[in-house]
């Protein structure tokens, strides 16, 4: 039972995830919800209990990812390899969690006023704790001086463009979908653009 739940709970946060970024918080209907998900509209209420708690859940299915991939700061204390995989990982949320992204950018576009506080909270002590690393490696000549927030703006809007604004991005290609080639690529160009234009030096050379 315990299996059954949780993967008719994963179908109707990923159907939930589609319908809110294209339909929105106020116009989404739960009877759509259940459709995409091709699950009977009581589930959804005997899942979640409400929509307002499925929105909390799709707003979570991207969070707690965001979350996680600041792991490689705490793993490594080379900076090179810590942007590396962070970067690395930014970009495979907008590749695994498209939808459920654009329904987190929608959320903070709109000054974010169905995002938990709790949810809130540990995005700001995220971005403090990145920070403050960021200004450790500089303080350790590893990284040119700069404001370590405005970097991970930086860092942020170019890896979560690629779930944002796929469609710009796949119309500018020439193609239905991206695939793994492409996220590798866009790894590869954002890695450098930081590595090289913030002069990021290995550990090693400090």
């Amino acid at each position: 039972m315990s299996r059954i739940r949780a993967r008719n709970e994963e179908k109707i946060i990923r159907a939930a995830s589609r319908v809110f970024a294209e339909h929105g918080y106020a116009a989404t209907k739960t009877a759509d919800i259940a459709k995409l998900a091709q699950l009977p509209k009581p589930n959804i209420y005997y899942y979640f209990g409400s929509k307002e708690n499925l929105y909390r859940a799709v707003l979570e299915s991207v969070t707690e990812p965001l979350l996680a991939a600041s792991a490689p700061f705490e793993e490594f204390e080379d900076p090179v390899m810590a942007l590396t995989a962070y970067i690395k990982a930014k970009l495979l949320i907008s590749r695994d969690y498209p939808h459920a992204s654009k329904v987190f950018a929608s959320e903070i576009m709109h000054g974010a006023p169905h995002l938990p506080e709790d949810i809130i909270a540990r995005l700001s002590e995220q971005t403090q704790a990145l920070s403050d690393k960021l200004s450790h490696w500089m303080g350790q000549g590893l990284i040119a001086c700069l404001e370590p927030r405005h970097l991970l703006f930086a860092i942020w809007a170019s890896t979560q463009t690629y779930a944002d604004f796929n469609w710009q991005i796949t119309m500018a290609l020439g193609k239905e979908e991206l695939d793994d080639s492409d996220y590798d690529q866009a790894a590869e160009v954002i890695t450098r653009l930081v590595i090289e234009g913030c002069r990021v030096r290995p550990l090693a050379e400090a």
